[in-house]
């Protein structure tokens, strides 16, 4: 079972890489934010970004800081099929899922101006805020000290691929598929 964890910024293409690889080469899909949807919905919290973080820090708090990523892993290797899990946000995920067989780590990102069009036009419940807010998340979600708390900036520093996300569908396949065939 080949593991991929996929981490980047808010919009950079993470779930087209996962669609990806799900509907071309069969991988089974494990995401944190549904996870944290099921976290939010027993709670009656509201479905929304700041209640996904507040979730999440506070499980990580509370548990490990590779919480989620540990609880995702545990039904990865249950169904035994190649995994992505998306989306890792802290060391601490990483550094679990490193001691697992067959794990790599992807990032992606992309320019903001660009990523801030693609969260506009998908208009999830998390994506209906202004340039100024998205920009504030992502920096909120960025560095920290703190290893229950999103550190972007250093995942996608320990990303064993990188993917600049600038361009059309196209070219973001072409870097996946050279990435696969090494």
């Amino acid at each position: 079972m080949k593991i991929i964890g996929i981490t980047g910024t808010i919009g950079a293409g993470k779930g087209t890489i996962v669609d990806y690889l799900v509907n071309n080469y069969g991988f089974k899909h494990y995401s944190v934010r549904g996870y944290l949807i099921k976290e939010a919905q027993k709670q009656t919290l509201p479905l929304n970004r700041d209640t996904y973080v507040m979730l999440a820090n506070q499980l990580r708090e509370n548990h490990s800081p590779s919480f989620i990523i540990d609880e995702l892993y545990k039904e990865a290797e249950k169904n035994g099929i190649n995994a992505i899990i998306e989306s890792i946000r802290t060391p601490g995920e990483i550094a679990s899922l490193r001691t697992k067989k067959d794990f790599t780590l992807w990032a992606v990102d992309a320019d903001p101006k660009i990523r801030y069009a693609r969260i506009s036009a998908r208009q999830s419940e998390t994506d209906h805020i202004s340039f100024e807010t998205f920009l504030a998340n992502e920096q909120r979600e960025m560095h920290t000290n703190d290893p229950t708390k999103q550190n972007l900036a250093e995942c996608i520093r320990q990303a064993d691929s990188l993917f600049v996300n600038n361009g059309d569908l196209e070219k973001l396949f072409q870097q996946i598929e050279n990435i696969l065939s090494k």
